[in-house]
């Protein structure tokens, strides 16, 4: 992120009618220029022959392009009468073998109660892999079963971070409608031990909850980025993300960055970019452990794995209007995960 901005100086300024224009005390503005500038250019009691001013990055003439903070520079998470409908593309990666998937969801804000933020969620297109329309049967099944899911209703922090889903109780209900339209199109052996193999699942909510939880879309539009990002716009947080199958997910240490300014297209621009930081070395995720075989007072974190996540937010309503996750691991071969959610106009 640029840390600062510059403003040419024009026929007739001063550099009081400059900090006025800004919001500016002189000094204020004489002290930033002066620390940024070569020292032919710095000011010592009024302006010379300066071209240009180093003006700080929060210093714009329209206050419209600031984005709005709390105390210590929180981003506030306002997500009241939001319904947004998004294309979503996860591309799978392992070794050289790679899978796409592209469909379509809807975002509806439903309330807001005892700190947490209710949503509900619907997928409202087909699904799509590799730009086919899925037609295998394993494919088609898991698809039609997944039905069972949908309108789903979860809840969020105040950080805008994945909590829970709240609506359990209404799968089983749904179930013997969706498993009548799954017998409909097809039967066999394969077909019942799949249906009972989801029908085991919904009958533990918690295994259900679990799944839930890898859900590529909702953990990322639900990341949790509303956060202090403290006085230079920056913060570092150890956060973990389901780029492989594990009782406790790979942690990574990440550093994320807020432009204090609106982009052009009246966007507030988020980047987050960190490594694996994780006591488990590359045998211990390949055995599926959710803590280290070796432990030591001092261990060497297990760093082979990297990180990034882009935020576009409405410079309205906070919310994300496209956003893009890419997450790594290096186990016997690296396994990636790329995550990339747009607003539909």
């Amino acid at each position: 992120m640029q840390k600062f901005n510059k403003h040419t100086v024009a026929k007739n300024e001063t550099l009081k009618s400059i900090a006025s224009r800004y919001d500016l005390s002189v000094g204020e503005l004489k002290l930033f220029h002066n620390n940024h500038c070569n020292v032919k250019d710095m000011i010592l009691i009024g302006l010379t022959d300066q071209k240009e001013l180093f003006i700080p990055r929060t210093a714009v003439a329209d206050k419209a392009k600031r984005v709005e903070f709390s105390h210590g520079n929180r981003l506030a998470f306002k997500p009241q009468n939001l319904f947004l409908r998004y294309g979503v593309t996860i591309t799978l990666e392992k070794g050289d073998h790679i899978n796409e998937l592209k469909y379509e969801n809807s975002v509806k804000w439903l309330k807001t109660e005892n700190r947490l933020h209710f949503f509900e969620i619907d997928r409202i297109s087909d699904l799509f892999i590799n730009e086919e329309q899925v037609n295998e049967m394993a494919d088609l099944l898991a698809y039609k079963t997944s039905k069972v899911l949908y309108p789903l209703q979860i809840s969020t922090d105040e950080n805008g971070k994945f909590n829970a889903v709240e609506n359990l109780s209404e799968y089983a209900k749904r179930w013997n409608n969706v498993k009548d339209e799954v017998y409909k199109e097809y039967e066999g052996e394969i077909v019942d031990e799949y249906c009972l193999k989801i029908e085991r699942i919904l009958d533990e909510p918690e295994l259900l909850t679990g799944l839930m939880k890898n859900d590529y879309f909702l953990r990322t539009v639900f990341f949790g980025i509303y956060k202090s990002f403290g006085k230079d716009f920056k913060t570092i947080n150890q956060e973990s993300f389901p780029v492989i199958q594990n009782p406790k997910e790979p942690n990574y240490e990440i550093t994320f960055e807020i432009d204090p300014i609106k982009d052009e297209h009246d966007l507030v621009n988020i980047t987050g970019n960190g490594k694996l930081h994780d006591e488990r070395s590359v045998y211990d995720f390949i055995s599926g452990t959710p803590f280290s075989f070796i432990i030591e007072d001092h261990p060497v974190m297990n760093d082979k794995g990297d990180f990034r996540i882009k935020f576009y937010l409405n410079g309205k309503t906070y919310f994300p209007e496209s956003l893009y996750l890419e997450c790594d691991i290096l186990l016997q071969e690296k396994k990636k995960i790329a995550v990339s959610i747009s607003v539909l106009d």
